[in-house]
């Protein structure tokens, strides 16, 4: 019988507590998502115009695409004219430190490109931004 009792303490001592390390996973997961800066993306590829004096923006997180035939997308959407002060407003509202950028096809009409910044502003962001990208000289 001492064998049995014996055998019994073994097994319960070799036990693993595996809650410190799931409270460091927890920790490491937390730490990741309060550091990881979100970009919205358009969710389309537009041909930019080249611009001389092109200046790179560092954080441009809410981004507004318009394709050469009018389409405009926001966070990999396609949205009317009408649902782009929502949109925008909705997404500055999660990141107040955001800016807009809108990133307009080359071919794109230049009335479409105009609703889309007077949409933005009605939102109450007056720093939208225009993507190009810069000519080689």
């Amino acid at each position: 019988m001492r064998r049995r009792s014996s055998r019994s303490s073994v097994d319960q001592s070799a036990d693993i507590d595996m809650t410190p390390m799931l409270d460091i996973v927890f920790i490491m997961l937390i730490f990741f998502i309060v550091t990881t800066s979100f970009v919205k993306e358009s969710g389309i590829d537009v041909n930019r115009p080249s611009a001389k004096t092109a200046e790179t923006k560092e954080q441009g997180n809410i981004i507004v695409g318009i394709k050469p035939n009018g389409d405009i997308w926001i966070d990999k959407r396609q949205v009317d004219i009408r649902a782009v002060r929502a949109n925008v407003a909705r997404l500055h509202a999660e990141n107040p430190l955001g800016s807009v950028v809108i990133a307009a096809d080359r071919e794109a009409k230049t009335y479409v490109l105009v609703q889309v910044m007077d949409q933005i502003r009605l939102a109450g962001i007056m720093n939208a931004s225009i993507a190009t990208q810069s000519e080689s000289q």
